[in-house]
This record gives structure tokens, C-alpha cells and sequence, in this order.
């Protein structure tokens, strides 16, 4: 069993190297494709809860981030990269984030979280504090188009959030705590 372990932090590692820029990338190209992603996210999400695109034009902003998570029995690893799109001023704040957790389960994945923020001054704390606890169960199969996920939608402090899952292969009931925060990089 000890010899798992290893090969489950590489292909973290590999998720979540995939997730970030490559180092070689200007800080604009970097925006450009961090940019892309979340318009493709955003466009995915559409098609499967048309509603959605009514419910980010009302609000005062939305943040989409692309995550690679790992579970490895007891502990839960992730981290990632994403955008929070001011809807009043149309300014972008460039964030990075990283989570850890506790509980049951075996897997990896790789997935997208969209927040949509109700009010400005809920979308100004993340922005500025970035913490996030809570507790998640999911069940994911997938690869591409084929499989499937179950993961959610949720609202907590005046934000709703959706889930969608890339690929990944995982069975997890975790409490685990998020932290986000800007990227001095891009800002």
C-alpha cells in the first residue's frame, strides 16, 4: 500500500501542474488563458442549466475556478487557478487556491466550481479573505464526454455555487476547508 501513495501524489501533481500556466507564459498570456477557461466553463454550465446565464447577469459579480482534487483514504488534497469577474465595474481579480480536507474515500479529480455572488460586499470578502469550509460528498466517473458525476449546487452566505467535473474517478465524504486568494502575478 505504501508504494500508492507516491504514484497518487504524482498524478496530483501532474493535475494540478495542468491546472496552472506554464511558467514560460507572460503574465498576459497567462490572463488570456485563465480568461478562456472560464468562458468554456461558463459556456458548459449554460448548456446544461440554461437559467444560469440570467442568474450572472443579475449579479453583482461571478468567480469560475478550475481545481484538480486528490483523496487519498483519510486526507484530501487540491489546488487550482480562476477569475472573479466584477459585473458592476467589469474588473477581473486573478486568484489562486488551494484546499485540504478529511474523511472517507479514494480518488482524483478534475473539476470546475462556479460561484455566483448576490452582493457586492459577499463577492468583496472572497475577494479579500477567501476562506471557504464546508463539507462535500460526490461521486465521479468520468473522462471526457463519457461517464458521469455526481457533484452539486449549493448556496451558502449569499452565494450560489455550481460544480461541474472534467474527468476524475472518485468516491469521497470530506470536510475539508478552501482557501482562496489573489494572484500577485496577474493583478
Amino acid at each position: 500500500m505504501k508504494r500508492a501513495i507516491p504514484l497518487y501524489l504524482l498524478i496530483f501533481i501532474f493535475l494540478v501542474g495542468g491546472c496552472s500556466s506554464t511558467a514560460k507564459k507572460t503574465p498576459d498570456d497567462k490572463r488570456r488563458a485563465v480568461l478562456s477557461m472560464s468562458n468554456q466553463v461558463l459556456d458548459d454550465l449554460y448548456r446544461v442549466k440554461p437559467d444560469v446565464r440570467a442568474q450572472i447577469a443579475r449579479a453583482p459579480g461571478y468567480a469560475v475556478f478550475s481545481n484538480a482534487n486528490i483523496k487519498i483514504f483519510l486526507a484530501s488534497f487540491g489546488g487550482g487557478h480562476g477569475v472573479v469577474h466584477n459585473n458592476l465595474t467589469g474588473k477581473h481579480t486573478y486568484m489562486r487556491m488551494g484546499e485540504v480536507g478529511l474523511g472517507l474515500g479514494l480518488g482524483l479529480k478534475d473539476f470546475r466550481v462556479v460561484f455566483i455572488f448576490h452582493n457586492a460586499k459577499t463577492m468583496d470578502r472572497f475577494i479579500e479573505s477567501g476562506w471557504q469550509f464546508g463539507a462535500q460528498a460526490d461521486a465521479a466517473a468520468k473522462a471526457g464526454d463519457i461517464g458521469g458525476a455526481v457533484g452539486g449546487e449549493g448556496f451558502i452566505d449569499n452565494i450560489t455555487i455550481y460544480q461541474l467535473t472534467e474527468t476524475g474517478l472518485a468516491l469521497q465524504a470530506t470536510l475539508k476547508g478552501t482557501k482562496y486568494w489573489k494572484n500577485p502575478e496577474l493583478n
